[in-house]
């Protein structure tokens, strides 16, 4: 008597290997003979689903959280005591207060230089030229050349009207604690000094960020194919609203986590074990950022696109038989009948998989069995 077929259950070991654009099938038949009985039953499958044509894609569902970009220290400018310090989860703009040391300022400034030294005339550099642009998109530098990186008699006249705008001694200098530079507008994430403490010359005042939504995840340094910058990816948000967006950046290999998720916590107790495979830090960054609303270290769902195939044949998953002469098929039901057809597999992605071979058409209802 010929040996049928089996279907491939729950043991299915139906592995997608991302590698760059490639991938990779594994099966293993079910060794149980519960899905056998079940096409044994009057020669039909349970169950049926079409053969459909369409596009089909490769992409994943990963776990992340939602943050703010670019989070960084501001450490102290000078020795003091801190006399005021900016309240967590607020925004901070340009010339907008960060702290105070002895009841002196510190305003931000934006610039990718940081505030090493104190300005004053003849200086040259990054550090000017940033200052000049601040002063004069302020209103205070109208005339001044920023591109030249002179601190010039006019950016001392510039600064002076700012000393003055803020009620303090019309120098012409500014010192080294009187501004920190940063990308853009920043949020106060959190204090790292409080009101009465001396945190002294490079010790942590606040930890800040800037202002735009991002999420961050890790992914398997093997799929990390999925994640390519630019390509767009869909957030499912704290009650369950989406939003769109994309991959920001793709970073270098993170320490691994434990399988139950790093922050989720609750992972086994002690002795080793885990997922130890190598992750790689993935950023996302939103179309419309300012629409997304929900709190800080919010965890969320990101969904990749990954590859797309367009107008493939595609079957469910559970639809593979594994044939007893090797291979993989699935039992095409036609006027009441059922036969096997052979099939190459391709690509797996959303509970499908990507199948051809000369018998199979679009609409055709092939057998699934039922769990």
């Amino acid at each position: 008597m010929r040996k049928r077929a089996k279907w491939l259950l729950g043991s299915l070991a139906a592995v997608l290997a991302v590698s760059g654009g490639g991938y990779a099938v594994i099966a293993q038949p079910q060794r149980g003979a519960g899905g056998q009985q079940q096409r044994e039953a009057g020669g039909l499958p349970p169950a049926t689903a079409p053969v459909q044509r369409g596009d089909l894609s490769s992409g994943l569902q990963v776990e992340g959280t939602l943050g703010y970009a670019q989070e960084r220290r501001l450490n102290a400018g000078g020795p003091g005591v801190l006399t005021w310090v900016a309240a967590e989860g607020s925004a901070v703009e340009r010339d907008g207060r960060l702290y105070e040391v002895n009841g002196r300022a510190v305003r931000l400034m934006y610039g990718s230089t940081p505030m090493y030294r104190p300005l004053k005339s003849g200086d040259k550099g990054e550090d000017v030229k940033q200052l000049k642009r601040n002063l004069q998109a302020l209103g205070y530098g109208t005339g001044l050349d920023p591109e030249d990186g002179v601190f010039t008699a006019g950016t001392a006249t510039a600064v002076k009207r700012w000393q003055k705008a803020h009620k303090t001694a019309e120098t012409g200098e500014v010192a080294k604690e009187d501004i920190a530079f940063a990308s853009g507008p920043q949020r106060v994430r959190k204090g790292d000094s409080a009101v009465g403490d001396e945190p002294g010359p490079g010790k942590p005042v606040l930890t800040v960020t800037g202002t735009e939504r991002t999420v961050r995840f890790q992914i398997d340094a093997a799929k990390a194919g999925a994640a390519k910058p630019g390509d767009p990816v869909t957030v499912r948000l704290p009650g369950g609203a989406t939003a769109t967006g994309r991959i920001g950046s793709v970073g270098g290999t993170a320490a691994p986590d434990d399988k139950n998720g790093g922050a989720g916590g609750g992972g086994g107790g002690g002795g080793g074990g885990g997922d130890q495979k190598a992750k790689v830090e993935v950023s996302v960054t939103f179309d419309k950022p300012a629409e997304v609303n929900a709190p800080d270290r919010s965890p969320v769902t990101v969904g990749l696109t990954g590859e797309t195939r367009k107008g493939v044949l595609s079957v469910p998953v559970n639809a593979l038989l594994a044939l007893a002469g090797g291979g993989f098929g699935v039992q095409v039901v036609e006027d009441g009948r059922a036969r096997e057809v052979q099939v190459e597999l391709g690509m797996f992605g959303n509970g499908r998989v990507e199948v051809t071979g000369g018998a199979l058409k679009e609409g055709m209802q092939v057998g699934i069995p039922t769990l």
